[in-house]
């Protein structure tokens, strides 16, 4: 039986947000992913390496990491390790009517860990939030404190600026990927949108064009699959709706400048 990517699932049916502390018992967990939810871990002491992906970040508190429903990882901690998660189900989202904390959202979304100036605000935040229990009040904390979040962090570079929702609904359909497609027509129409609007959306927002955007999530998924799993490069292409395994071979080299085999191998 071939290996497949875990997945966990920490957050109740019924729950849309979930806060609590960091558990001091974790050290070193198996690359897993989770079962639709945004996971932002902030945590104020210990240290060690947290694995995104393919990407190994040193943890240098105080620092938040954002990690995607897609999006496979695993931590490695040498110290006791002190801090907050906070688990957000994209329902939470689409009840709000608050446009401001859709764009915080959208933006954060594109990052996977930010280094804090200070820690004091954050820390009181996220201690708000594990106690409330109204929808409104919630809302309003977590606005403040993903607006907290980026404003004190180090400088990155980034070119993001207010956009409406539509980034973050196009993320969303890309999150699906057991329906990967690499056509931007196919999420413009998703998005009730013409592809010229939503590549110049997308190069506003993220100086990127919408096919560069989709192929980024390809390949991300594509390398999760290559290093996580044991499918053979022809299970992989179909997965990710490619025609033929040839065509994938040839689109993961123009993208990484490695074949999916040589990719595994290293």
């Amino acid at each position: 039986m071939k290996k497949s990517i875990i997945v966990k699932d920490k957050i109740e049916k019924t729950e849309l947000i979930k806060v609590s502390p960091f558990r001091k018992e974790i050290r070193k967990t198996t690359p897993h992913k989770h079962n639709d939810y945004l996971e932002i871990i902030c945590l104020l002491e210990g240290k060690g390496t947290h694995t995104i992906d393919y990407v190994q970040y040193p943890i240098k508190v105080p620092t938040v990491f954002f990690v995607r429903k897609e999006q496979v990882h695993n931590w490695d901690i040498e110290a006791l390790p002190e801090g907050y998660v906070l688990l957000l189900k994209k329902v939470f989202v689409e009840q709000s009517m608050d446009n401001e904390l859709k764009n915080l959202l959208a933006r954060s979304s594109a990052l996977n860990c930010l280094h804090l100036k200070e820690k004091d605000t954050v820390e009181i935040l996220f201690q708000l939030l594990i106690f409330e229990k109204d929808y409104t009040v919630i809302e309003g904390i977590l606005k403040a404190l993903l607006a907290k979040i980026i404003n004190t962090a180090q400088p990155i570079s980034m070119n993001i600026k207010k956009n409406s929702d539509i980034m973050l609904l196009f993320r969303e359909l890309l999150n699906n990927t057991e329906d990967l497609k690499n056509n931007v027509a196919y999420y413009a129409e998703k998005l009730n949108t013409t592809p010229q609007n939503l590549n110049s959306i997308s190069r506003k927002t993220f100086n990127l064009s919408a096919s560069e955007i989709i192929a980024e999530h390809i390949i991300g998924e594509a390398k999760r699959l290559l290093i996580y799993t044991e499918k053979n490069i022809a299970e992989i292409a179909y997965l990710l709706n490619f025609n033929d395994a040839s065509h994938f071979v040839k689109y993961f080299k123009r993208h990484t400048t490695f074949t999916p085999q040589a990719f595994r191998n290293n």
